[in-house]
């Protein structure tokens, strides 16, 4: 019951079994002692929702693709009869999904109830949180996070301790604790499956958080496009509250600690620390140049720690199993764990949690299953839109901060995007670009502008028209802007222009040079036509068309008239018998 889960149809399953459990009386029956539906947070094999466990003695059946219609022979043959629908089940594939992963973070995600306190606590929760304020010392508890090697997850990997250290070192009456969870960029959505799932690991590391710095009011900032997420975090501060949790005299402690809840409104922008705190007072979203940082002078002037949410959620294990445990996985300048949204032209798309140095291999071919529909892997975008593109030849790499940085991407906030030998470069280059430059704030010129010339060259480029020099006016403006921009949105926007045109120049060349797009994507450079032997003149193209360019008789091969063609390739997706080709 994560947002991928509902958007599959989870709600429905959830109501049909309720529903056919009242019909069967399961609740009165005395065969079946025990009987629980519950829901959970995201189960991480998104490609496969509605994913659906039944528990029975201990052995668990995991079911996927489930809609409603098939909950009546559900119950029937498995909760009540108990033999499993054995053609419903998961395969290898899905084992081999999580066998490879190391889970901290999202070990309870698929197990627990997100709105219950209860089962929260069933899972040793808020131990970490009693532990620090009852048996350890602030200075204590930053100790351990140094030691831990725990780096910030929220793009740029600084050492969480050593931060929360600066910040407690700064004489002040009031410090702040924010946890950032405005995850923006495309296709990742790790810390909103996080905050959905186990909400109360957010709040148990930001208790330890506020402790150690001497914070007594803490803020989650999170975009109001996550409504799901919302929810269940102000149920979740509503319960910590009602236990005692958050408030006054914390653990019969004389620590006092609460948390409010700020909405953002979806700016990108907003995800930089500086611009983050500008929208909770209430000004527009925008950077100012540090420093001083907001560890020594951030939200109203006062001393200000900004964590996301994925860095917060580690805090809780490192308490309760102590630092050298974390410190003993991971790489060695990297520790601990990685969660990643894979997505992209992969079969097995989802949430993942990997320790930090497994190759990139592992993830996409191990983990993932590889590329969909056997096409040849081309290359893969980290770090969101502020990324760099990374080809095939770096397939074996070790994934954590160093590694990725050697080679022009970065680790970001854990987005990856699999891209396959359909993809064209230049085009991709080109979709981040418009993510970035819309989503600059305008407030420094190297951003606000040139982002907005970069853009322009891309698409000129992906559209024919192309020339001679445009290669080195691109790799000329994107290190202005790298060098010269405010923070970091600008700073990282044009990695995706630099990797691209480092790792694959030859189809910028291409593109200018021969008015060609060898993966045949860009619709510009293509002539589309129509194979006479394959067409049977059913029509579809011809429906499809918005300019009347193609001609033919009813079950007769049709014809593309090329002045008239405009390159849209609607006749190319509407063909159900491959008769058009693109070259």
């Amino acid at each position: 019951m994560g947002t991928g889960g509902i958007a599959a149809g989870g709600e429905q399953v959830m109501t049909a079994l309720k529903e056919e459990f009242d019909a069967a009386g399961i609740k009165d029956a005395t065969f079946i002692e025990n009987c629980k539906l519950h829901k959970v947070g995201c189960r991480g094999f998104c490609a496969r929702d509605v994913l659906v466990d039944v528990t029975i003695d201990g052995e668990t059946s995991t079911y996927q693709y489930i809609e409603d219609n098939m909950v009546k022979r559900l119950v029937s043959d498995h909760v009540i009869g108990g033999e499993p629908v054995k053609e419903w089940l998961v395969g290898d594939d899905y084992h081999t999904f999580h066998d490879k992963q190391k889970k901290i973070i999202l070990q309870d995600l698929g197990k627990i109830d997100p709105e219950s306190i209860e089962e929260y606590l069933a899972v040793d929760g808020y131990k970490g949180a009693r532990k620090a304020l009852s048996e350890m010392s602030p200075a204590d508890v930053i100790t351990t996070i140094k030691d831990s090697g725990l780096r910030g997850r929220g793009g740029g990997g600084f050492p969480a301790g050593v931060k929360w250290s600066f910040c407690a070192g700064t004489e002040a009456d009031q410090r702040y604790i924010i946890c950032n969870a405005d995850e923006g960029d495309p296709g990742a959505f790790m810390d909103r499956s996080v905050v959905e799932g186990n909400p109360h690991a957010v709040i148990e590391g930001m208790i330890v958080g506020a402790y150690a710095i001497g914070a007594s009011i803490g803020y989650v900032y999170i975009r109001a496009e996550y409504p799901l997420a919302v929810d269940r975090l102000h149920t979740a501060l509503n319960a910590a509250r009602k236990k005692g949790y958050l408030g006054e005299n914390i653990f019969g402690t004389d620590f006092n600690f609460d948390i409010k809840v700020k909405l953002g409104a979806g700016a990108f922008v907003c995800g930089e620390e500086t611009a983050l705190i500008a929208s909770i007072e209430g000004d527009r979203g925008m950077p100012r140049a540090k420093p001083p940082f907001p560890a020594n002078k951030g939200l109203w002037g006062k001393p200000t720690i900004i964590n996301n949410v994925e860095t917060l959620a580690n805090i809780p294990p490192i308490i309760n199993k102590g630092a050298e445990w974390f410190a003993s996985i991971g790489s060695e300048t990297s520790k601990g764990t990685k969660v990643i949204a894979l997505t992209g032209k992969i079969r097995n798309t989802g949430l993942i949690e990997i320790p930090m140095g497994m190759t990139l291999k592992e993830i996409i071919y191990d983990i993932g299953g590889g590329i969909e529909d056997d096409r040849l892997f081309k290359a893969v975008q980290t770090g969101g839109p502020s990324g760099g593109c990374i080809p095939q030849q770096f397939i074996d790499l070790p994934v954590d901060y160093e590694g990725l940085q050697s080679i022009g991407s970065m680790m970001g906030s854990g987005g990856m995007v699999v891209l396959d030998e359909t993809d064209c470069m230049v085009a991709i280059a080109k979709f981040f670009l418009a993510f970035t430059q819309e989503e600059s704030c305008g407030k420094c010129v190297p951003c606000r502008l040139g982002t907005k010339r970069l853009l322009e060259i891309l698409t000129r480029i992906t559209e024919g028209e192309g020339k001679k020099g445009d290669i080195e006016l691109l790799q000329e403006l994107a290190e202005d802007v790298r060098d010269s921009s405010l923070c970091g949105l600008g700073m990282s926007a044009p990695n995706p222009v630099i990797s691209t045109i480092k790792y694959f120049r030859h189809e910028y060349e291409a593109h200018i040079n021969h008015k060609r797009c060898p993966s045949k994507t860009c619709n510009a450079l293509l002539t589309f036509f129509i194979r006479e032997h394959q067409c049977v003149g059913c029509g579809m193209c011809v429906r499809a068309c918005g300019v009347n360019a193609i001609t033919g008789e009813k079950k007769q091969p049709h014809v593309i008239d090329q002045n008239t063609c405009i390159k849209c390739g609607a006749c190319f997706d509407a063909c159900k018998f491959d008769a058009v080709l693109k070259e």
